[in-house]
């Protein structure tokens, strides 16, 4: 079983068949949905803010998720966080997905279906708009995506976390 502390009171609290690594860290003031996983590595902080996540959301190896003062992180059902990514005090809109190696920055707000690609880097302030797909260094809008694009990797993981 993963890594779970209460910090300041605040405990983390998830729903029905979810899946965490051994050596994955749930901290603080985590509320989850059901069949959400969080994989090896991963590390979600909430000591100063809340962390909001809906169902079917997968973190996967090595990433990090936090908030700051006044600024939880919100994400919504079916959105994939990939390999190394870093999300900090942002919202992560139903279905969205966040490449390996990305950082989504405080007050981003990532659309519906939309797609930050593998190494960018989404700015503070930032609103991605549904099914877009932005890349870069700072990341910019590259093109529309497939209404089915992202959510194809949030299926992927519900199968995987079955495996476990």
């Amino acid at each position: 079983m993963a890594l779970v502390k209460e910090v300041n009171g605040k405990t983390p609290k998830w729903g029905r068949n979810c899946y965490f690594a051994e050596n994955a860290a749930l901290i603080g003031d985590i509320t989850m949905g059901d069949d959400c996983s969080v994989w090896f590595g991963a590390v979600l902080r909430a000591d100063v803010d809340a962390i909001r996540m809906g169902c079917r959301v997968n973190v996967q190896d090595c990433a990090c998720i936090h908030q700051t003062q006044g600024r939880p992180v919100v994400i919504e059902d079916d959105v994939s966080i990939g390999h190394g990514a870093v999300v900090h005090a942002c919202c992560l809109r139903k279905g969205a997905l966040v490449g390996m190696n990305a950082t989504v920055l405080d007050g981003v707000e990532v659309g519906e279906g939309a797609i930050v690609a593998a190494g960018a880097v989404v700015l503070a302030g930032t609103r991605i708009d549904s099914y877009e797909i932005w890349a870069g260094v700072p990341a910019r809008l590259v093109k529309k995506s497939d209404r089915e694009q992202a959510l194809t990797f949030a299926r992927h993981y519900m199968e995987i976390k079955e495996w476990y």
